[in-house]
């Protein structure tokens, strides 16, 4: 599992906009990375436009944003535009990064035990290397709180 100051691996994912994300190509900008259960869902598509309507204040941190979610690209790309996000979604179907992250739990829903993406943002320096972790996010207020501590890098 990663832990706080130590450089991320380098790692490849499937965006929107026809792309491959690749960690190494990112040098240079400091990443939020936020990690979700599913589209279009009531508190992943708040969360997503909580970082869609503070995008320019990341932008103008040298900060870039992703949301990662097991979804396909197809369903990221109906999603994103549905929602005018200005950034990239990143598809880990294959849930290599969600593990790399330590992100797959047995969750509660709906009375059902289930699979799947503990709601997470980590901070990755222009260096490569993780600087801060919120696990189990609740959405109010979060967007505020993450861009305050990209505030101090």
């Amino acid at each position: 599992m990663l832990t706080i100051d130590q450089r991320v691996d380098d790692f490849q994912l499937p965006s929107t906009g026809g792309k491959i994300f690749s960690l190494s190509e990112a040098a240079g900008k400091h990443l939020v990375i936020y990690f979700y259960p599913k589209d279009n869902t009531p508190g992943c598509t708040t969360e997503g436009e909580n970082f869609r309507d503070t995008y320019a204040a990341f932008k103008n941190l040298n900060c870039e944003i992703l949301g990662i979610s097991r979804d396909s690209i197809k369903s990221h790309e109906n999603f994103k535009e549905k929602m005018n996000f200005p950034f990239e979604l990143l598809s880990d179907s294959d849930e290599q990064i969600c593990k790399m992250f330590d992100l797959i739990k047995m969750k509660s829903m709906y009375g059902k035990q289930v699979r799947g993406i503990e709601r997470s943002t980590f901070i990755i320096d222009a260096k490569g290397v993780l600087r801060k972790e919120w696990r189990g996010v609740k959405v109010p207020g979060h967007v505020e709180t993450v861009l305050a501590f990209v505030k101090t890098l």
